[in-house]
């Protein structure tokens, strides 16, 4: 499977396992306590697959940078989290980052 698929769902779990992690209330609730567990594993099972093939740098900057501005965007559909402009600047600009890094890095296999 191609590697950056693999990457978008390591994505996937890890923000779910983020978003269940508040929801755990301090692993104190079992089902989210449970997504938790299984979301980070998942993620971190996938990003092993994923640094196989792709330099452990780039996949980490991608993970993160995306990982965060997901939870960001999910935190405030979910738990009503409405961050001010100046964390709206700073997801931008790690977004901003991990796009420089896809098109213009010769880390990056085009």
């Amino acid at each position: 499977m191609n590697a950056y698929i693999l990457l978008t769902f390591a994505i996937v779990s890890e923000v779910i396992a983020t978003n269940s992690l508040k929801a755990s209330q301090g692993f104190t609730r079992a089902i989210p306590s449970v997504m938790v567990v299984l979301g980070y594993g998942l993620s971190f099972y996938l990003l092993a697959l994923v640094m196989r093939v792709l330099p452990v740098g780039l996949v980490y900057a991608i993970w993160c940078g995306i990982g965060i501005a997901l939870v960001m965007l999910t935190s405030i559909v979910i738990f009503k989290e409405v961050p001010d402009v100046p964390a709206i600047i700073g997801i931008l600009m790690i977004v901003g980052g991990v796009l420089v890094i896809q098109l213009f890095s010769k880390v990056t296999p085009h």
